[in-house]
Parts: structure tokens; sequence; C-alpha cells
């Protein structure tokens, strides 16, 4: 389904303890719950219309609009930046 979910608080957690998120949003002591106030988040169920990716993907944004936004798969049990 190409609809965006929400990001539960045991999937912020997993993207909390990401070293590039971690760097990227300044992360030190943040709960899961005080990083998804700081962020736009969102979780589709990706199916690549060709060869390639099928799973979870995630996309973290920041507040300023000049940034790109940070992709994060699940390869292999694991989330990996895109």
């Amino acid at each position: 389904m190409n609809k965006p979910q929400e990001i539960s608080t045991e999937e912020w957690r997993e993207l909390t303890q990401l070293r590039a998120v971690g760097e990227s949003w300044g992360l030190s002591d943040d709960t899961p719950e005080e990083f998804s106030n700081m962020a736009y988040g969102v979780k589709f169920d990706f199916m690549s219309g060709g060869p390639g990716y099928v799973g979870e993907l995630f996309i973290l944004h920041g507040d300023a609009l000049g940034t790109e936004p940070m992709v994060i798969i699940r390869r292999e049990g694991h989330l990996v930046v895109a």
C-alpha cells in the first residue's frame, strides 16, 4: 500500500539508535517521543516498480525546508540510511 503510515514508538526508538539520525539531529538523551516532536516522519510499505527494494521505508525531515529528507530502509532486519 502506498499510503503513508504513522511511525510507532518502537520504530522511533529504532530510528534514534541510528548514528546518522543521532548526528543529524544532535540527539543525546532524547526519548523517542521527544525526537518524534523534533522531526517530521512517515513510514511506507514500499514496493519497487522494478527489481529493487521491497519493505519498510521511513522518511525523516527536520524543520528546515532547505534540507534534504533522510530516507531509511530495513535491510536484513536492521534499519540503514538509503
